[in-house]
């Protein structure tokens, strides 16, 4: 048998990773720069007013939501990989949906629908008496829930395709030696897709600690809020690049953890036999509860806020709201989507490979280096970008190209998360065959890894247009003087509470990413029938 020996990668794919995590760390240290320069009395006047609540408001929001979007990706993934039900084959991809779905639109809808005042509670207090109240959606249980539903298909999608890999050998040894159901889930299957949970509530912490739209409207007071706030109604960078150090600081610890717990967490399959898991029968009641469970979930995370804006948008197009100028927010809003996504594709290959293949220090830290983007807030990673631009590249001041990298820099790592497992899932004794019949590295990368890990990067591609299409911030601060997306539209309808008018765009920014999921989900899942057992 082979033994696995790590890839020396060629000097080129090396250079071109240390220029990638040079270019991504620029605008990080910026903002640490004028955080650590800044005057004494700043930091003691923020430290004494601000920055402890703020803190703690990110922290619980954080972790609420994980342990959330833990508790519904992971079962929901369950049970579509290992149960059969009614309309199974539409569930696994339509729980996927809430991805088009962007959080600053599941607020505004849910902060109108349960708000004070809103058709949901008055219904409520027609029922129950006028003092009867509901779940306000401002409060942290109210935010907590509605990011959950947003972001639980970064769990859902990612544990899905580790079960879908999973040799089921494994369960049925343990089986065959008396380990009851819930042993081997917890002592077998669950280690196994260990590094899949890492990266979904990786993406999930880092997506709330810089989430700006759905904690601005619901007006729940965070770091990246704050942040925002200082920059817009105070004009104080000074202040609001303190705050970023602090999200900066909690990104780092936090991914340094995720890098230990996913490196005592990888396995390969090293023997030739392999078996799909069998999909099970749960009984009549059971059925019932399994598609009640998923109707409710789907529910309330996509079918309400998407009917919601189908009728606000019908009723703002009779109104004459959709005129042309929505052709231009559409290409706008495509266009730069997906060449951010493209470019993200190619920058992030070498850095998630090497980092795979030759897990040096040196090659670590440089995919380390990709992360800061993310825990910048969108505002912030905006002026850092603006700032580095107007001193060194002035003649892009004002174009897209600014706009581009920040979605780059901002967004990268949601694509590395889904590259990373896909080049984890690989043994390397596949590339050391190719290598040992006379294929250099490149080759071996180019004929060998990229075809194997293609469903992996085809996900980071989507995800990335996904959240492109979907940003807000740091499209409001650099776009050029004319240029509109359909976010923009949408949160300068809905800031003032114009939801009718927010509808249509927002409407369409779900609809234009649909395709891009629908090609998600076909590339994830065809072909992968299991057997159905009774």
């Amino acid at each position: 048998m082979l033994t696995a020996t790590r890839a020396h990668a060629p000097s080129s794919l090396q250079w071109i990773s240390l220029i990638t995590a040079a270019f991504l760390v620029l605008p990080t240290c910026y903002i640490i720069y004028v955080a650590l320069t800044a005057a004494p009395t700043v930091w003691s006047r923020l430290w004494s007013t601000r920055i402890p609540e703020l803190l703690w408001n990110t922290l619980s929001l954080a972790a609420g939501v994980a342990l959330t979007t833990l508790l519904l990706g992971v079962s929901l993934a369950w049970i579509t990989v290992r149960y059969e039900f009614p309309g199974r084959r539409v569930w696994e991809w339509a729980l996927a949906l809430p991805l088009a779905m962007p959080t600053y639109v599941l607020a505004y809808v849910y902060a109108h629908l349960l708000g004070m005042g809103g058709p949901v509670e008055q219904g409520w207090q027609t029922l129950l008496g006028p003092d009867a109240r509901l779940l306000s959606p401002q409060s942290f249980v109210g935010v907590t829930l509605i990011m959950a539903l947003d972001t639980f298909p970064f769990v859902y999608l990612l544990v899905r395709g580790a079960l879908l890999n999973l040799n089921s050998s494994f369960e049925e040894v343990a089986r065959v030696c008396g380990v009851s159901l819930w042993a081997t889930l917890w002592r077998v299957t669950l280690p196994l897709i260990r590094p899949a949970i890492a990266a979904g509530l990786a993406l999930v912490i880092l997506y709330v600690i810089s989430d700006f739209g759905a904690v601005s409207l619901l007006r729940y007071q965070t770091l990246t809020y704050a942040v925002y706030q200082q920059m817009t109604s105070r004009y104080d960078h000074t202040a609001a690049s303190i705050l970023s150090l602090l999200l900066v600081v909690m990104a780092i610890i936090f991914l340094v953890t995720e890098r230990w717990f996913r490196q005592r967490s990888r396995f390969y399959q090293t023997s030739g036999r392999y078996r799909r898991a069998t999909r099970h029968h749960a009984g009549p009641a059971g059925t019932a509860l399994i598609t009640g469970y998923v109707v409710l979930v789907f529910g309330a995370a996509f079918g309400i806020p998407a009917a919601m804006l189908i009728q606000w948008s019908i009723e703002a197009i009779a109104q004459g709201a959709l005129d042309t100028r929505f052709l231009g927010f559409i290409w706008n809003s495509s266009f730069l989507s997906a060449l951010a996504a493209c470019g993200a594709v190619i920058i992030g290959l070498p850095l998630a490979y090497l980092a795979s293949r030759r897990p040096s220090r040196l090659n670590l830290a440089c995919l380390q280096a990709a992360y800061a983007g993310y825990a910048l807030p969108g505002p912030v990673a905006a002026l850092a970008v603006l700032v580095l631009f107007t001193h060194f590249v002035p003649v892009l001041y004002g174009t897209v190209a600014v706009l581009l990298v920040a979605y780059i820099l901002h967004f990268l790592p949601v694509g590395l998360q889904s590259m990373e497992p896909a080049l984890q899932q690989i043994t390397p004794n596949v590339e050391e065959v190719a290598r040992t019949l006379g294929c250099t590295t490149r080759r071996t990368l180019r004929r060998v890894t990229l075809p194997l890990i293609r469903n992996g990067f085809i996900a980071a591609w989507v995800l990335m247009f996904l959240q492109t299409m979907k940003e807000l911030p740091a499209t409001l601060l650099l776009r050029p003087v004319g240029f509109d997306t359909l976010a923009i539209r949408v949160w300068l309808e809905a800031s003032e509470e114009y939801y009718q008018l927010a509808a249509p765009a927002a409407l369409l920014i779900v609809i234009l990413s649909l395709p891009a999921l629908l090609l998600l989900v076909s590339k994830d899942w065809r072909g992968r029938d299991q057997e159905v057992v009774t």
